[in-house]
């Protein structure tokens, strides 16, 4: 599996994202500045955590202005796989590539702590290495996880089966107390309707590793690659 990840001034989840498509696949992906429209062709696009342009204008706004987002959404429209994480996923919000919007914390506070998501639709290229239903448990790390969408989309969204992950307690009920940023019905993680771009908050990058604290996020990563093999 050929992958390439975008790299804006202010990403700080590269490397990461980066160790757990090389530890997955065995090759090392390709790293695209954010100025650049012309690279090769791949199997998978990410769009990674950090703070692109420092979020000075709003999470992912300007990030999604890059040059080399040119290209990502082209391709995404040519059905190329695009993962986007924590700024990623705002950054796709941003680009129109998947609905909603990513607001400020509902505690206005930065969260940085282990959470646990259901799997909400296996059958995609992502989640492939999951069950539906299953309970894992991966980190998040961010300051506007908040995910909201009118009350149309959200259940356009539910009918269409595009939420991939929620946030659940250990048991899997999606309730508030479970619920780290306030995202309207505990939605971590959307897919677009063909759900070949998926957007989440958590960082399952950040779970592949037993020194990390788990491995729960590393079967996203293994399902990808068996399923564009």
């Amino acid at each position: 599996m050929k992958s390439a990840i975008i790299v804006f001034p202010g990403s700080n989840r590269e490397r990461d994202m980066a160790v757990a498509l090389r530890r997955a696949s065995g090759h090392d992906p390709l790293h695209i500045w954010h100025k650049d429209t012309e690279w090769p062709e791949v199997d998978l696009i990410v769009v990674p955590g950090g703070f692109s342009y420092g979020d000075y204008l709003r999470a992912g706004a300007m990030g999604a202005l890059s040059p080399a987002m040119r290209t990502v959404k082209q391709r995404a429209d040519r059905g190329v796989p695009v993962l986007g994480v924590c700024n990623g996923f705002q950054i796709l919000t941003e680009t129109g590539l998947l609905p909603g919007a990513l607001m400020r914390n509902a505690g206005l506070k930065f969260i940085c702590k282990q959470v646990h998501l259901k799997v909400e639709a296996a059958q995609s290229v992502f989640t492939s290495g999951y069950d539906d239903g299953q309970v894992i448990a991966v980190p998040v790390a961010h300051n506007d996880g908040n995910y909201f969408a009118d009350e149309d989309t959200l259940n356009r969204l539910e009918d269409r089966g595009q939420v991939a992950f929620r946030y659940v307690d250990e048991g899997g009920g999606a309730n508030e107390a479970a619920n780290p940023n306030g995202s309207r019905r505990n939605i971590a993680g959307i897919f677009n309707q063909t759900k070949t771009v998926l957007g989440l908050m958590p960082h399952p990058e950040d779970a592949v590793d037993p020194r990390h604290g788990g491995t729960e996020g590393a079967a996203l990563f293994d399902g990808l690659v068996r399923a564009l093999a």
